[in-house]
Formats: C-alpha cells, structure tokens, sequence
C-alpha cells in the first residue's frame, strides 16, 4: 500500500472522530488545552488498537478466504464508507435540533464510549489490512497519528466555528473509504 492510499485511508478513519471533536469542542466547555490534548490522543490511540484486533483476526483466517479476499476487502470498506455517508446526509436532512448533551464538561466516560464507538470501523478495516498483507506498525501508527493530529484541529474548529462541518467532514471520510475499496478490488481483478 502506498503512503498516499494509507493516508488516505488514515483520513477516512478518522472522520468519525474528528466530527465528535468538532462537537465536543463545540458542546463541552472543558475542551481546550490538556483535555483537547488527551481527546485527540484517547481518539488517536483507540483508533490505532482497533486494527491491531482486526488484523489479529484477518491473519487467522486468511487461509480460510485467499481466493475472496479483495472482494471482503471491497465490502467492507465499502459497507464502511456508504453508512458513514448515509448517516451524514440522514443528518443534513434531519431538523436542527440542540445536538449538546445536558452535561457541559466531557467525562472521561463519555471519552471512552466516543473513542470505542469512532474505531470500530477501523476493527474491520484491520480485517482488509491484513488480507492487503502491509506493514502493519507503519499502517497502525500512521492511522493513529493522523486521527490525533485531525481531532486537535476539530477540537479546535468546534470552539471557534461551532458544527458546520461534522456532517461535510463524515462524508468525505467515507466517500474515501469506498474509493479505496474499489481501488483494491480493481488491483486485483485487473491485475494492476
């Protein structure tokens, strides 16, 4: 995999969590300076270990789906990207409502249900990772660099400009994820 399409990759991933940065900066007073900081790196980290599990899980079965494993690769990435995109156009579409919970500082409970809840794609997308056979430390920490560094800026983005941009941002996020999973299946039945 090349370092631009792990980029890529990376900044699909963390879209879902940079939204929530973007909301928590706008929602929680207590997001700036240290507890800004630790978001992103909670986000970060969570989306670095959810792959390492799918991957662990991807390598044991790889025998078992050689012959298919562009087309899981495909789907996955896929299934990904199109509810990432439909769950963002579903709330373009939705009336606005007060989106803020009633709590105005952000628990470290409340960080740890987000940062499980914004990685679990990327359980499934360590699944693809370890069918594409790549350089699992390099992709792993790659992904979670890029998820720290994106949830810093929505943090920030949150406190300064308000929501505007979660939903624009969740779809972007999986138009790439899909993108990729096409770009794999196309490797592989064209033979590129």
């Amino acid at each position: 995999m090349s370092i631009l399409t792990l980029f890529l990759l990376a900044l699909g991933l963390s879209m879902d969590a940079f939204a929530v940065s973007i909301s928590n900066g706008l929602c929680f007073r207590n997001v700036k300076g240290l507890t800004l900081v630790g978001m992103a790196l909670s986000y970060g980290v969570f989306q670095a270990l959810m792959p390492l599990i799918g991957y662990a899980l991807g390598t044991t079965f790889s025998g078992l789906i050689e012959s298919v494993d562009h087309w899981i690769a495909f789907i996955l990435l896929g299934v990904i990207g199109g509810k990432m995109v439909a769950e963002a156009v579903q709330e373009l579409r939705s009336p606005e409502g007060d989106a803020c919970p009633a709590a105005k500082t952000l628990t470290f409970r409340t960080l740890m249900v987000q940062s499980v809840a914004t990685s679990i794609d990327a359980l499934a997308v360590g699944i693809s990772l370890a069918i594409m056979r790549v350089n699992l430390l390099l992709s792993v920490g790659f992904i979670g660099a890029v998820t720290f560094v994106c949830c810093l800026v929505g943090g920030f983005i949150g406190k300064k400009l308000g929501g505007a941009l979660k939903q624009k941002a969740e779809i972007f996020g999986g138009v790439i994820l899909v993108l990729i999973g096409v770009k794999i299946l196309l490797e592989h039945l064209l033979g590129v």
